[in-house]
């Protein structure tokens, strides 16, 4: 793929005030650009070294800051290219003018992603890694931030070029079988190469297993609050985040509406939605509000159903039950006001009943605890040793591989040639490659870099 050749420049931190903001430049004029902007230094600063300068107008020379100055020669920078860092201060006026500056003296602005392209193209990080920068920038919880921390280590790169050398092996012992067909005895049995295939499958089905709940990391599982009107779930909602975002009052049908928020449980990040209570009522605008409940409830993945302590479970909840797909926890809410709840054996369709009080604290651990065991039970099993596919891309490419794999032992046990059954491994190769960027696709280049900020 062609390597760019001009220089671009960005501002790499996020707008606002804060004390510090760093603009970068990359390419082959970068020393040249940052120079204009810096007539007091006769030549860039050793590489690595800070240095601290005064940044001034390439135009008219009037000062725009005084920043420290920090050069990365190329190869050894982020993007394998020359690399100039401004670390000026921060706020809403002065990252903008130095940017500006770094433009009017040569430079192009970044496109989103940009820095980061460039460092996969130069070879600095392969797709994967790449991927992971992204994640990790926008990480909201521990468990992405983990997962994304092992990609960038090359924890998936590693596990994913494994199964890359396990099709280059089948390919081999395929050779090493056809080239003796006139022996009674193969060099390499085709039982063996059956074998060979079954285990890569299996490798990669262990990768797969951690799709679903890895790509619900980066946008949090939906859990979703409901049951009967003033049945605790706005003061839950509350509790769960720590905050008041829900009206609480003692008047059923309060909620009209959906209310969803951002929470981290156990290091596992969630979109918690408090939702109107579920009722058959006259008054238009609750009506709405229980129609987008049902809406949510219908892309749960794990439901909150609020029954009161002092109450027992009536045939709607019973019949709201069998209608729901998504694991249910039921919270016996208020147990502080019942010491004997009643029916506090688990009904059908739930996972677990947990006794909760908002007002004493009862039963909140039990179910921050709970939460992540139905939402990401497969991650937090499969152990710290298989990393964590978090992108569809990434499934989507395994799945490609794992079904041409099967379909070559398929071809293999059912007597085809082996040259025949052997056209299935090339596809399955691609598609891991794919996934490490080794086969440069410019339109997914072009859809993984997208989703940057500018700056990275």
């Amino acid at each position: 793929m062609t390597l760019d050749v001009d220089t671009i420049a960005a501002v790499s931190t996020a707008p606002g005030l804060g004390a510090i903001a760093v603009v970068r430049v990359s390419g082959p004029e970068a020393t040249s650009v940052a120079l204009r902007l810096l007539p007091g230094l006769e030549r860039m600063p050793d590489p690595r070294y800070a240095t601290l300068a005064e940044i001034r107008d390439p135009d008219d020379g009037s000062v725009i800051d005084r920043a420290i100055v920090t050069y990365f020669a190329a190869p050894e920078s982020y993007t394998g290219e020359d690399v100039v860092e401004f670390s000026c201060h921060g706020g809403w006026l002065v990252p903008p003018l130095a940017l500006d500056a770094c433009l009017r003296a040569g430079a192009r602005e970044a496109e989103p992603g940009e820095f980061t392209r460039r460092a996969y193209l130069r070879g600095k990080l392969d797709l994967v890694q790449a991927e992971a920068v992204s994640d990790l920038i926008e990480a909201r919880s521990r468990a992405l931030h983990l997962a994304a921390l092992g990609q960038l280590e090359q924890g998936l790169s590693g596990r994913i070029s494994g199964l890359r050398e396990g099709l280059v092996r089948l390919e081999a012992l395929l050779a090493h079988h056809i080239d003796f067909p006139e022996e009674d005895d193969a060099p390499v049995p085709l039982d063996e190469i059956v074998s060979e295939a079954t285990n890569l499958a299996q490798r990669i089905d262990r990768l797969l297993a951690t799709a679903p709940e890895g790509e619900l990391l980066r946008e949090g599982a939906l859990a979703v609050l409901a049951g009967r009107p003033n049945a605790g779930k706005s003061s839950l909602y509350n509790a769960l985040l720590g905050q008041e975002r829900a009206i609480v009052t003692e008047e059923p049908g309060t909620t009209r509406d959906a209310l969803e928020a951002f929470v981290q449980v156990g290091g596992f990040p969630f979109r918690l939605v408090d939702t109107a209570g579920l009722r058959e009522t006259d008054r238009q605008v609750e009506r709405l509000g229980i129609d987008v409940a049902k809406r949510y409830l219908r892309d749960a993945d794990v439901v909150l159903l609020c029954v009161p302590a002092d109450e027992e479970i009536s045939d709607s909840d019973r019949r709201f039950l069998e209608q729901l797909e998504a694991p249910v926890l039921m919270l016996r809410t208020k147990s502080d006001l019942q010491n004997d709840s009643p029916e506090r054996r688990s009904p059908a369709h739930v996972a677990a009943v947990i006794d909760v009080s908002v007002q004493s604290g009862d039963g909140l651990d039990e179910l921050r605890g709970a939460l992540p065991e139905l939402a990401y039970s497969a991650l937090l099993h499969v152990g710290a040793e298989v990393p964590v596919i978090t992108r569809r891309r990434h499934a989507l490419a395994l799945a490609t591989a794992r079904a041409e794999v099967e379909l070559f032992r398929d071809a293999l046990e059912a007597g085809l040639p082996p040259e025949v059954a052997s056209t299935h491994l090339r596809p399955a190769e691609t598609a891991l490659e794919e996934v490490l960027g080794v086969i440069s696709v410019e339109d997914v280049l072009d859809v993984v870099f997208r989703e940057f900020c500018v700056g990275k």
